[in-house]
This record gives structure tokens, sequence and C-alpha cells, in this order.
């Protein structure tokens, strides 16, 4: 008896002392299994994702350290703070694309009226690669393709196309890890690509109305999970589902770019960097490769890549990724190779005096739309939207499967102090104070609108009555700017640039619907928890 109330005691310590299945609020058992409050207690840490690598958020200067000889004081210095985030090891390549085409083409096949503007609209613009005075068809008809250039990064992709990559790989990860976690039946994703269950998978759709995906047949494709012929389903809450990838944000990509952990001491940083390396040249000191150059990019007029021999650098277009000496993070080709995509809407001035945290341009708050039964709406086969861009390309905004968004409204914002409207990409810009001609004195009614500061032309996109683009130009001789809310910002040097634009810190922006053959991409993803992977630990 002794014993016993000795273990009983003991046991109520433990459970007192906060077990992790015993709940510290109301003492109740958690995962018990005759029911109740179900939650993974043994979630450690994010894992990282494929194709990233993980970097450690913090504070740092942005903006140029160096004579801005070309005087566009569009990056002045400011002191900014980084979440930890996720970023990918190299540029997307050609053959990542490819599977994304391929299953494009096997999941919503282009021969189907109603699905050919998906792949079409999906298809990078290999055309981007001719030149009137040159001869490029080599690469206007094999660059994508070709194996020879499978491990190239893609081109001719524009910032829209970038960004519904990203969301298609979400979703196929997060299928992976459903099928590795046992939510859903092994090679499930076969059965979609090979035409046996119609319908895909969408994150946001298994995680807000699961009996939803491939087209309803969740059923036929569920995993080991499934307890007593009830359907089990992963919750935000199990913790296996990835945060979406994305874009990365200009500030996040201008932080992993310059790699300043590298040059780390105490609790400073020791001097300013001009690339991603460390020093001030181009060429590499290290003995072994002493003279070599650490990227890929325009020497001068004419020199693309060197003579010829132990003084080239090995490319006079695009170069295969990790062809040269990762950064300090571990992040291959942060200068030169291909610009990238980043996530920002375009303004030459930033605003750090209004945030100083995540900076980031470009918020459009949407949430799921609900029909009149208080269901979640799916888009379908016949509820597919198109967005015709101004130079004619049709993209689908949205894919059958996925969830409708709609923006925010009214009594999302109602009283609120952090935001009130759904489109934010002005915010702070675009108003008579940020206008060349603004007046303090007069009311923002009388302002004259011909003379906004932000006045690109307005695509106005209309067909004829068989179905033609008409086509417009822009011809006015007034404008004051190329800048509106569809232009984005792109970073790094490329193949075809000077060393002058491989500083992290430079900015230039192009339409989000243009592509070209020195812009390409890679992608990003939210750190969720804590900040740092490892503890820190006592000093000796």
């Amino acid at each position: 008896m002794l014993c016993l109330a000795v273990l009983a005691g003991f046991t109520s310590c433990k459970n007192s002392g906060g077990s992790k299945n015993v709940s510290r609020a109301t003492g109740w058992q958690i995962n018990s299994k005759d029911g109740g409050f179900q939650y993974n207690t043994n979630f450690k840490e994010q894992e990282t994702a494929p194709g990233l690598v993980f970097l450690e958020g913090g504070t740092f200067i942005r903006g140029k350290v160096q004579d801005d000889v070309m005087h566009d004081w569009n990056n002045t210095p400011t002191q900014q703070h980084v979440q930890s985030f996720y970023m990918d090891e190299t540029e997307v390549t050609n053959k990542m694309y490819m599977e994304y085409l391929d299953y494009l083409k096997s999941v919503y096949p282009p021969d189907n009226p109603a699905y050919k503007n998906i792949y079409n609209g999906a298809l990078p613009d290999t055309l981007v690669w001719r030149n009137r005075l040159g001869y490029n068809e080599v690469m206007t008809n094999n660059y994508l393709r070709h194996p020879a250039y499978a491990e190239y990064p893609v081109v001719g992709v524009n910032w829209v196309q970038a960004t519904q990559f990203s969301e298609w790989r979400t979703d196929r990860v997060n299928e992976l890890i459903l099928e590795r976690e046992g939510f859903l039946a092994k090679n499930s994703k076969y059965s979609v690509t090979n035409g046996e269950v119609q319908g895909a998978f969408s994150t946001e759709t298994y995680l807000n109305s699961p009996s939803n995906i491939y087209n309803g047949q969740i059923d036929s494709l569920q995993g080991n999970m499934k307890r007593d012929s009830t359907n089990v389903f992963a919750k935000r809450s199990s913790g296996v589902l990835m945060p979406s990838y994305r874009l990365p944000t200009e500030t996040e990509w201008e932080y992993a770019a310059e790699a300043l952990n590298g040059t780390r001491e105490f609790n400073n940083y020791r001097g300013r960097k001009k690339y991603p390396w460390d020093g001030q040249y181009t060429r590499s000191g290290k003995r072994r490769t002493r003279g070599d150059q650490l990227a890929n990019f325009k020497q001068g007029k004419g020199d693309y890549g060197g003579i010829a021999g132990w003084s080239d650098d090995s490319a006079d277009i695009t170069a295969q990724v990790r062809s040269y000496p990762p950064n300090d993070w571990g992040l291959y080709d942060m200068a030169g190779n291909v610009a990238e995509w980043v996530a920002d809407v375009y303004r030459p001035i930033v605003d750090d005096e209004a945030n100083d945290f995540n900076y980031y341009r470009g918020n459009v708050y949407m949430k799921t739309a609900i029909d009149s039964l208080g269901k979640v709406q799916i888009v379908g086969e016949n509820s597919i939207r198109y967005d015709t861009l101004p130079n004619g390309k049709i993209v689908a905004r949205d894919l059958p499967g996925e969830i409708a968004m709609v923006p925010v409204d009214n009594n999302d914002t109602y009283l609120r102090t952090n935001f009130n409207t759904s489109d934010n990409r002005n915010y702070r810009d675009g108003d008579p104070g940020s206008t060349r001609y603004f007046d303090m004195f007069n009311p923002e009614e009388g302002e004259d609108p011909g003379k906004r500061m932000y006045d690109a032309p307005q695509h106005k996109i209309e067909r004829d009555s068989s179905g033609n683009l008409i086509k417009s130009y822009d011809k006015s001789d007034t404008r004051t700017t190329l800048i509106n809310d569809e232009v984005r910002v792109y970073k790094g040097g490329s193949w075809k640039d000077r060393a002058y634009w491989l500083d992290p810190a430079q900015r230039r922006y192009l339409p989000q619907y243009m592509a070209t053959d020195y812009i390409g991409f890679r992608c990003a993803m939210s750190r969720v928890g804590s900040k740092a992977k490892e503890k820190k630990t006592p000093r000796d």
C-alpha cells in the first residue's frame, strides 16, 4: 500500500508539472483515444521543404552602400528586420518548370476547350531569345525543353506565371506529405495525373472543405489514418502541412543575397559588402581558383564570358545552376546568371517610417468566398476565371478544385486600426502627398488628375465581335513615369548585365506581365515557430 501511495503521488506530480498530453488549462486529457481535444503535442519544428535553405532572420542595413552612379536614389540605406525564412538554394530550373507544365497538361488537358488557356497561359515565352541583329534561334527552339539545358534557370516567365508556379508547388509538396503521413493513400498523386481520378489537390481546399478535393472522390484516396470507416483529415493543428511557397519579398531577397552572417563578429558586422561574396572584386583571390570569376555576368562590351580558356567564366548566356560558389547562406547565383522576380510592387521610395519589420509593398487581402448556403465556394470547370494581360496573354486566375477568393470588405475592416482596405499596394503612396505637384493648402478634390506622380498607361483589354484582341498603344507625350500597381521589382544582375548590377541593393522594375531572356525566379517560404533552429549555448 505504501508503494502504491508513493506511485500515485509521483504520477500526480508528473501530471501537475505539465505532461504534454494533459491540459494545463483544464486538466483534461489531450489526444485521448476516447475523444476530446486532439492536438499535435509532438511537434518540434518546421521541416525544411524540398529545395530550400534555412535563413535565420535578423537586422541589417538595406540599401546601397556604394556610389549611386545612376542617381536613382531609390534604395537609400535603412535599417530593417527580417523574420527567419527559407529560400530556394538555386533559381527554379527548366526541369522544375517542365514538371509543372507536365502536371498541368495531364490534369487539365489543353485539348479540352475548358482547360485550353490553363496550359497555354503557363507556357514560358521562348521568343524572348530573338534578337533582330543576332542569331539566337538555337535557344528559342531548345532552351526550355532540351535536356542540355535541364539544370539552367528558366527564363521567359513573367511575374504572374512565377507566382502561379509557387502556388502549384505548395500543393504538390503538401500532397506528398499527406501521403507520407498516412492521410492519403500511397501513389494517389499518380491516380490524378494518370486520369483515374479527376480533379486536383489544393491545400486550402483540403483544409477548408476536404470532401471537395479530387472532385469529391477523396474517400477512394484515404490513407491508413482512416479509423473505423471515419475520414481523418489533417488540419493546421496537425503540424504536418507546409506554409506556402511564394516569391520572396524584396527585403528578404536582399538580406539573403548579402549573406552578412559570414561577416559577423560578436554583435557587429565587419564592414559593408558590395557583392554576395567577401571583397570588392568579381574574381576569386583564393590560391586554387585565383582569377576565376565568381558570377556569370557581362564583363564588357561584346564580352559575355571572357577569352576562351582559363580566363573564361564558362558561360555566355545563362549557366547551369551551382556553377559558381554559394554565398555564406549556401545560396547559389545570388549575383549573376539571371536576375530574379520578387514579390514587391515597385515604388522609388522605401517607406521605412511606416514599417521596419518584414517590409513589403503589395498586400492585397482576400478571404474565402461563401455561397448563399454558407458553404465554401469551390472553383469548377465552368467557373474558372481568366485574366487577359495587357499583351493579350490569357492566364487562369484560379484552377478547378481551388477555393474561390474574394476581397475583404467593410465587415472585415470595421473599426480596425491595422488595415482598412483589401488593396494596400498604394498605401502611403499614390496619395496627393506623393505627387510632384502636391500643394498642402489645396484639397485633394482640386488636384489635376493628369499631374499624378504614378500615371502609367492604363491598358483596357477589349475584343471585337470575332474575339480578336483590339491592340492599342500608349502615345501620350505627357507621361511622367511608367510606374503603376502592376509593376514589380526584380533584383540581382544577370548574364546580360555589367558588374554594377550585381550589388544586392540594386532595384529595377518591369510590368508583371512581361518576360525576358534574363529574368528568372526562385521561391521562398515563411518560417513558423522559433527564430532559430538551434538554441544558444553558454559561452566558455
